[in-house]
């Protein structure tokens, strides 16, 4: 099934070897380059961005923003200051997308910026930890509410769940390897079903609003009820309900004229997002009152049974889909952080190959794939992300530094799309005091992440820097791997085989080509 792999790395990028004919029609001519296709347009970019911020949160628990806040009108308060805040940050990473038009996201503008050894940092934390815990999270909450219709009114049991999790995970790899265009399509169908169930919740919300339902809403501003010393907290869980933001960063290279494309992606789902997540919370508070939905398990079924009866069974599936949606385009955008990191030399050579006729980087694609399952069966996943989720703003806000610091160090750098200074100036800010909180909040789970991430200096000079290596070590990292051709490696075409093999038994129906 698979004619083979070309190799695409730092040291020959734009010269790639020629791969020899050997009759098969499907072997690319000598001079026609393999590399990743720009066939990200406008509405796929968009659908790339909603669909990972909007995940299986704003259905089942937007409670952390409420709590912390004290009263309903400072919760919508910070719902739309977290939206704007997100903004600034999306907008920063909209000038670096532009002036630095490589894929990779915060670790490409972290090379760029501060060097090797600060990328590599990143690098390490989210190949270890960060991105295989975080897939796992959204996989077991699509595996969770998947299953809850077929059984209800009874619990789902877990061995059940993680079953469902790990054919989830398998077909979202799949999809991942086997096309690009197929993968945008469905991200933009599965963004457009976050967005009619978010509008199944909003419409009626407003209907009641006009109705005069208008109880939960008196008094919002109380003063007595609001608790500054929780609104630093309420920020943070409004900042993370926005998350995701930066995911087309990740893509730069496959975007149809970045230049024009990234921001307007940008700008219009961060506008729709905030949009609906405000409009969102308001309709929740017609139905229920503060107490009711801290009180609730599933928010969003539970505004169901309240106005709908019994189409409440539905919003399962529509919370299952979201989650899809959210590892779909998740996976798309990280494969291409290893992908890039590959070519600059940080990663094994091979998982910088792209397919010779599918032009997907289907190494960086499923190399998640086996951590992911081990974390899932055997780790626990929510420590890991707690000791984890403040690095992911602490580099984002190194990232946002490093534009500051381009703009003093590279001024002569083409920048198509600039924004004023005070935007990255306060959006650093807010991440750098996210870490400080998380420092004061949580300070044992935080020094625990800071200590794991600082297994990466000795792993950068170990796997980096040294010159002088194992032979066998040369061999997995690539330095030797030019000796041998992959569009002819046995062992490749072996696990290739297999691993489509165990695809086609679980899913029989899905088409061996797109």
């Amino acid at each position: 099934m698979y004619q083979g792999f070309h190799k695409n790395i730092k040291n020959n990028f734009g010269e790639k070897d020629p791969l020899n004919s050997n009759g098969d029609p499907h072997t690319r001519a000598p001079e026609e380059k393999v590399e990743l296709r720009k066939k990200v347009t406008l509405l796929r970019g968009i659908s790339i961005i909603i669909g990972t911020i909007i995940g299986a949160g704003i259905f089942i628990s937007p409670k952390g923003i409420l709590k912390n806040s004290g009263s309903v009108g400072m919760s919508l308060v910070v719902w739309i200051a977290c939206g704007i805040l997100s903004l600034f940050g999306a907008l920063s990473y909209a000038e670096l997308g532009t002036c630095i038009k490589k894929s990779g996201g915060h670790y490409t503008y972290i090379l760029e910026a501060f060097g090797p050894q600060v990328a590599f940092m990143r690098l390490w934390v989210d190949m270890i930890a960060i991105r295989p815990a975080g897939l796992a999270v959204i996989a077991l909450a699509f595996g969770r509410y998947i299953l809850e219709p077929i059984f209800m009114p009874c619990g789902v049991p877990e061995i059940a769940i993680k079953l469902a999790t790990t054919i989830g995970i398998t077909m979202v790899m799949y999809l991942n390897s086997m096309s690009v265009s197929w993968t945008a399509r469905i991200q933009i169908f599965l963004t457009f079903s976050k967005l009619l169930a978010i509008a199944i919740i909003i419409v009626p919300g407003l209907y009641q609003l006009f109705k005069g339902e208008t109880k939960n809403f008196e008094n919002a501003f109380e003063v007595n009820t609001v608790d500054l010393t929780g609104l630093p907290l309420a920020f943070y869980s409004g900042m993370y309900a926005y998350a995701g933001w930066f995911y087309l960063n990740f893509v730069t290279e496959e975007v149809e004229n970045p230049e024009r494309t990234m921001p307007l992606a940008i700008c219009i789902s961060m506008v729709i997002v905030m949009i609906c997540y405000t409009m969102t919370n308001v309709a929740y508070y017609t139905v229920m009152s503060a107490e009711e939905l801290l009180a609730s398990d599933a928010v969003a079924v539970t505004f169901a049974e309240k106005l709908m009866g019994n189409f409440s069974v539905a919003v399962p599936v529509f919370v299952a889909l979201s989650c899809f949606g959210s590892m779909n385009g998740c996976l798309f955008a990280i494969s291409r952080m290893f992908y890039v990191a590959s070519r600059e030399g940080q990663l094994p050579e091979v998982l910088s190959m792209i397919h010779i006729r599918r032009h997907t980087p289907l190494p960086a694609v499923i190399v998640l794939y086996p951590i992911t399952l081990l974390i899932l069966f055997l780790g626990d996943i929510y420590s890991l992300l707690n000791f984890m989720s403040f690095l992911r703003w602490f580099f984002i806000g190194v990232a946002v530094v490093g534009l500051i610091y381009l703009r003093y160090t590279r001024p002569d750098m083409p920048r198509p799309f600039k924004v004023p200074i005070f935007i990255p100036a306060v959006f650093s800010f807010t991440c750098f005091f996210m870490v400080f909180l998380s420092l004061y909040s949580d300070p044992i789970n935080t020094g625990i992440g800071f200590a794991i991430s600082l297994t990466g200096i000795p792993a950068y000079f170990i796997f980096i820097h040294f010159e002088r290596k194992p032979k066998w070590f040369q061999k997995l990292s690539g330095q030797r791997l030019h000796k041998c051709k992959w569009e002819s490696s046995e062992y490749a075409q072996k696990f290739l085989s297999s691993y489509t093999l165990i695809i086609h038994i679980m899913m029989p129906d899905m088409p061996s080509s797109f």
